[in-house]
Order: C-alpha cells, then structure tokens, then sequence
C-alpha cells in the first residue's frame, strides 16, 4: 500500500485500540418504550418495531479517516444490554463489571441508577433469562456440574447469512419479495412478511442516517471530504439498489453483520467463504481500472478493522467459557469449488495480506485445505501463521464433506461449506446450526461413575450410584456403568435443550436474520420455528484426551497390571491424591497418554466420543433436525475442570482440562506433532461435524527460513492426508507471554490463539493465561 493509505490504518487501529469499553444501555431503553407502546402487538411485531426503532435512533458515529462505516453504538468495542435476553444477571453483576476477573467493562454511574428505574422493572419475568429459568431452571441447574446449557441468556448466533444474495438484492429487494407474497399467504406469513418489510425499511434508514453524517463530517473535515464523501455516496446507493461495486459489496456486508448484531445481540455471525463472493465485484473494478490491489487491500484493512469493532457482552459466567472477547466474525478461504478443483485467487492472498498487517483478533480467518491446495497459497498462510496472531486456521476438505454429507447435507453445501465463530462447520445461508447447544462434560461423568454418583467437590448426589471403582470387578462393568452414566445425562440434557428452543422460539423471533436465510421467505416462518432449510442442533464433547488418559490409567495400572488397588486408587481421587504423590506420578508418568501415537490409548478416547456421537444421533431437536457433535472448548477447558475432581490421570482436583477439543492435555505429548497427529487421526469424522479442534505451539525461530516454512507446508499435508478435521497454532515464546503477564501495558496488542479463535493475551483471566503459557511448544517437525 501507499504510505498515505498505511498511515490511515495505524491511524484507525490505534484508535480503537485506545478508546475506553463500556457498558451500553442505550438501545435497552429504546426496546423497552417500543414494548410499552406497543402491549397489544404480537412478540414478531414488537421485536421488528424494536429494531426498526433501534436503527433509526441509536446514536451513530464515524471517523474522518473511514472508508467502512457503521457500528452498533457510537462507542467502539461497548458491551450492549439487551432486555429481551436478560436482564436479571446484569441487575445482580452491574457493579462488578468493571473488576471481574475476565472481559471487563466500565460503566457509567448513572446508566446503572436508569437501568434498575427504567428498564428492570417493566422485563422483570419477561426476559428469555426469565423464561428458560420458570421452565427449566431446576433442571439446568442440576445438571449444570457435568453439562453447561448455553442460550439461555442471548439470542442464537451462530449463522452464516445468504451474504451472495444480500449483496446482490438489497434491503429495497427484500421489501419487494415481501410485498410480493402478501396477496396469497396465511394471516400468520402476512404478520412475518409485514415485519420483514418494516426491518429492511430501518435498515434503508439506518443507511441514510450514515450517509447524512458523512455529508456533514466532510464539511468539518476538508482534507477527507472526497473519501467521505464517496462513502456517503455507497451509503445511498445500498439503500435502493444492489451492490456493484467493490467498495459497496463491503459497506453492504458490514451494513448487514451491524444490523445482524443489533436484532440479535449473540455472536458468531460469519460471512462465509468471501474470497469466493466478493471476487466478481473485485474483478470488475480490476478490469474496469477503477481499483488497483493496493487500494483494495486497503478496503479490506478497514473492514478488518470494523470486524474488531463489535465485542459481545456475557455473564461473568459465561465470560470463563467464553473468554476474550470471541465475537466470531469467521471469514473462509481457499477449498475447492463445485467441480472439487482448487479454488484461490487475488482475494485470498490479499486477505492474508491484511491479516498479516493488522494482526488482531478478527475476523477469525480460516483457510481450507485440501489435497490439491496450490503450494502458493499454502506458503502464505503458513507466513501469516508465524507472524503470531495466530491466524489462519485451517480446515480439512477431505475429512469434512464426506462426514457433512452423511449427516443429511447435499453434495452441494457440503462442497461449499464454510465455519462459523470458531470452528463450527456449516452450510453457507440455509442453516440455523445452533452449534453452541451445550457443553457435555465427559470426564465429570467419568467421576460420577467412579464414585457412586457422589460428586468428589461437594459430596453431592449429582447421579445415579452404579457403583463406584471398588465395586466394579472388571474394566468392562466399569465401562457399562459409564455408558449407562453417561445416557442419564444425555436425557436430561436433551430435555433442557428443547426448553431453550421453544423459549428463543417465543421470545426472540428475528424477522431481519429469517430474511437471509434461504427457505424462510418461501415459507413465510422465521428462522427460530424452523423455516431453515437446514436445522441442526450442535453438543459438544469435553474433553476426550483427559478421559483416554483417565481410562487408560485404570485398564492398565488397576485392571491389567494390578498396581493399584480399586479401593486404594478410589481413596486417592477422594482425597486428592493427599499423602499419595508417588501413586500420581505413578499415574502420570507410567501409563502411555493420548497425543503420542498409541494405538489402545487413542481408541479409548475414539470409542466413547463415538459412542456419544451414535446415541446422541438418535435424536432430533424441536425444529425436528438432527443432533450432532463437535469437540471443541472455547475457553471451557478451565471453568469446566473447576468442576472435575482428582482424576485417574494424576490430575488434581479443579486443574483445567485439556485444550481445544482434539488436542493431548498439556505436557504429555511427548512424541512431537506428527504423533500428534496420528493420535487425532484415530478420531472418527463424524464426531467433528459441528467443528473439531486440535491446538498446536511452536516458536517463532522455527518459521525463520524457507526450509521451515516448508516442513511446515508439508507437516499441513500431512495433516489433510490423515483426515483432520481442524489445525491451529500459536507461535509465540513462553517468555514473551510471561513478560506480557508481568507489563501488560506493553503488550496491548499481542493476540494468541485460545481455543477456535484469537483473543488479547493481557485481556485474558490470569488461569487462562497461564494454560496457554503451559501448553507444549514445538522448536521442529
């Protein structure tokens, strides 16, 4: 790029790097006049009136040197309070936002006085929060050690938009498909085409809004009145017309993920596989000579930099599962195309360009790979990847679209699948995924059944008394009370989930997000009652190598070699391995682990997440799709091994799981990545259909030269070939993160990969911090 087009990105990063985050409340009192004006209407009216009022009020801001404008507050980065989801944890944890220990907020004083006068009053009860707890609360709760229910508080994210066809139809075309059906529909499809018409109308609005600032910020700002007011221009044309430029093919897509983000308030909105979509609008600019590649890179740097605009705000709760910020804007390249050739071009490579420039946590930019990956693509992103940002990640063609396609998906979709927030695979634009149902704590389930269903942290009753480990004569009765363990659970999970469906179903209809998801304008029926042509609902299993290893500990030390007694073996873990440090490392270090290439270590993590993907499958969601399983954590590896006892693996009491999903605890893989490798290759496909993900460290001396870089091109080879789902990395020294630790100040902007996506080092809880500092690092291949 030019030098003036560089220094307007360092100009803009550093400014949303330096402005303050708060807590919003703005748009929570704008939702609660539009209800208590508007009692006598339906919950699908009240919620388009809500945004349609939304966008045509909130306060709204640019700065002199945008080229993409738009946001869902003025402020940059605030955490919004959304009273249709939940307002009684805010009204219990306002005060302590600002000092919770992970993504802390600042709050204005007086936002907390007119939140509890104005807003807590008329939502108390009414609330999705209010609604899940009347109707599941108990049952949530008392399952919530071995399972976390999720979307119970926010609405469902998680979706990739028909993006394609919102660039090529506009607000104004969706307007005229509604008005199109209102002459021969059901009063029920009338109600639903009448809000999708009154929500693109705000949207028209919300756009005007932005080019009438831009107009007046040009008169202030002489010096960027031609950019801006060619921006206010884009801003005109996407309110009547579809996209044809370059330029407004990404004003519109970001116009759409702000509008998306403000109905919703939940994360995880993807735009799919973009190297693909915008690359006609791309072209034609180039043939046109109305864009060079420097000033398209530039484009993209701005957009880049409005994808790190919009964080979400959670429970503290939430936040230890969900830490960093993970707002999930996931933007995919590279893969194949229908005929299953390499698919890459400008785009792609300038996509990585920009990553490499800007270095930040969004969006979470994945690559797909494949057999025939062009090795100029392939050495690019491993260059991105040793910048350190922790970006890309890549994805594995050869192991997802078979699996995809046995789960019910066309040849089609699957060919052109791409991931929404972290690693969560799916169809691009018909597909209500719902890949973040609930969290399935392997390995507390493990504890309950070696314990007489007594949870070993409270001394609780949390499950039925199958036995305990002393009880059980052989290693297969232990496994048959396991598995019927882990069905008890399962049914209870499953009644919980249905409950969060039909409260989302009932309090947040979202007639915007329904308008851009195929199927649903067809039949009239918003996207949370199933009009999704696809409708899944995605479980994820925590966490397989802690349960291979455990399992593995107890068939080889109690079972087969008869070095530990049950009953010896079963005090330990009651006590936490007190006055029994030999008989731990004993466990630890004499018994082979998952992660270093052992053939019967390996399948017992396979066989159980097997067996939990079979049962789990013979189940549909009330949207009447089916369930499915992922194995990844988010950040969940930490809270949820507070829930976990000592462990038959030598781990104590309350440590933090392993990482990722695929991935070896921490330290014991000692064979390096290739064995790695391997040890994850045993995991069958169909486990991973709602996203798999194997973390991986290496230093940053490593990617130093060409020969690095292209053992690590093949080391990525050779992870397509073994048919792995999911790869990601952290380059980075453990001393830089330790130095980071103790002058945070001074790393404002080092990022690291957590688990499925990028977060501030120094924004992280300092037990997370420390996990990823403890995490194995490679120095070679």
């Amino acid at each position: 790029m030019r030098a003036e087009q560089i220094q307007r990105i360092q100009n803009l990063k550093e400014k949303m790097l330096s402005q303050p985050r708060y807590v919003s409340i703005e748009q929570a009192l704008i939702i609660t006049k539009t209800y208590q004006e508007n009692e006598q209407d339906s919950k699908q009216v009240k919620r388009a009136k809500a945004l349609y009022n939304a966008l045509t009020q909130i306060e709204i801001g640019v700065e002199p040197d945008e080229l993409i404008v738009g946001n869902r507050t003025k402020g940059v980065r605030y955490g919004v309070v959304f009273p249709e989801s939940g307002i009684s944890w805010v009204d219990r944890e306002f005060e302590t936002i600002p000092t919770r220990p992970q993504d802390k907020f600042l709050v204005h004083q007086e936002d907390i006085k007119t939140f509890r006068e104005q807003i807590v009053p008329y939502w108390k009860g009414k609330s999705l929060e209010d609604i899940v707890r009347d109707r599941a609360g108990d049952e949530i709760s008392a399952i919530s050690s071995v399972v976390k229910i999720n979307q119970t508080d926010h609405a469902q994210g998680h979706i990739c938009p028909n993006v394609k066809e919102w660039l090529e139809t506009g607000p104004q075309g969706y307007i005229d498909q509604a008005k199109s059906k209102l002459g021969s529909c059901t009063p029920q499809q009338k109600e639903f085409y009448e809000c999708v018409i009154l929500v693109m109308q705000g949207v028209q609005k919300f756009m005007k809004r932005y080019e009438d600032l831009l107009k007046e910020t040009a008169k202030a700002y002489p010096d960027h009145a031609q950019d801006l007011m060619q921006v206010a221009s884009i801003c005109h044309n996407l309110q009547i017309q579809p996209t044809h430029t370059f330029h407004e093919a990404l004003q519109s897509l970001w116009f759409l993920m702000v509008v998306l983000h403000m109905e919703s308030n939940a994360s995880s909105f993807s735009p799919g596989r973009l190297d693909q979509i915008l690359y006609p609008y791309y072209q034609k600019d180039i043939d046109d000579l109305t864009l060079t590649k420097e000033d398209a890179l530039e484009l993209i740097e701005c957009l880049w930099l409005k994808f790190n605009e919009i964080v979400y705000l959670r429970n503290k709760n939430s936040a230890k599962y969900f830490a960093g910020f993970p707002i999930g804007f996931n933007v995919a390249i590279g893969g194949q195309d229908q005929e299953g050739k390499d698919y890459c071009n400008d785009l792609s490579h300038l996509f990585l360009d920009a990553q490499e420039d800007i270095g930040l946590p969004q969006p979470n930019l994945s690559v797909r790979l494949h057999e025939h990956t062009n090795d100029a693509l392939l050495r690019h992103a491993v260059r991105c990847v040793s910048k350190g940002s922790g970006m890309p990640q890549f994805f594995n063609d050869k192991a997802i679209i078979h699996s995809l396609e046995k789960l019910g998906i066309s040849h089609e979709d699957a060919m052109n699948y791409a991931i929404v927030g972290c690693v969560e695979l799916t169809t691009q634009g018909n597909n209500l995924g719902w890949s973040d149902a609930a969290m399935f704590n392997l390995n507390k389930v493990l504890e309950l059944t070696l314990n007489h269903g007594v949870c070993l942290l409270t001394g609780k009753q949390l499950g039925p008394d199958y036995g305990s480990l002393s009880t059980y004569k052989t290693f297969e009765e232990l496994e048959a009370a396991y598995k019927k363990m882990i069905l008890y659970f399962m049914d209870k999970m499953l009644v919980c989930c249905e409950a969060v469906e039909k409260a989302h179903i009932d309090v947040l209809p979202t007639p915007f997000l329904s308008a851009v998801i195929d199927d649903c304008m067809e039949k009239g029926m918003d996207v949370t009652a199933g009009g999704a042509h696809y409708n899944l609902s995605g479980i994820q299993m925590i966490q397989v190598a802690n349960l291979a290893d455990s399992l593995a500990a107890i068939k080889q030390m109690v079972y087969d070699e008869k070095r530990i007694a049950p009953a010896d073996l079963e005090h330990a873990l009651q006590t936490n391995f007190d006055g029994e440090e030999v008989m731990r490392q004993t466990l630890l270090h004499r018994v082979p682990k998952y992660g270093n290439d052992v053939e019967w270590v390996d399948e017992l993590g396979a066989k159980w997440a097997r067996f939990f993907r079979q049962e789990l499958g013979k189940h549909t969601n009330y949207r009447n799709g089916p369930y499915h399983t992922g194995m990844y954590t988010v950040s969940a590896h930490v809270p949820m091994g507070k829930n976990v006892g000592a462990s038959a693996d030598g781990r104590l009491s309350q440590d933090p799981l392993a990482d990722g999903g695929l991935s070896p605890v921490y330290g014991r893989d000692l064979q390096g990545p290739t064995a790695v490798l391997k040890s994850v290759s045993k995991m069958d496909d169909d486990c991973t259909t709602n996203g798999g993900l194997l973390n991986m460290k290496f230093l940053p001396d490593f990617f130093k030269t060409e020969t690095g870089i292209t053992k690590f091109c093949h080391f990525l080879r050779t992870f397509v070939d073994l048919e792995i789902p999911h790869i990601q990395f952290n380059v980075v020294s453990r001393q830089n993160l330790l130095d980071a630790q103790k002058h945070p100040e001074q790393y404002r902007s080092l990022t690291v990969r957590v688990a499925g996506y990028t977060a501030y080092f120094t924004e992280l809880a300092g037990d997370l911090q420390n996990e990823i500092i403890a995490r194995t690092t490679y120095n070679n291949i």
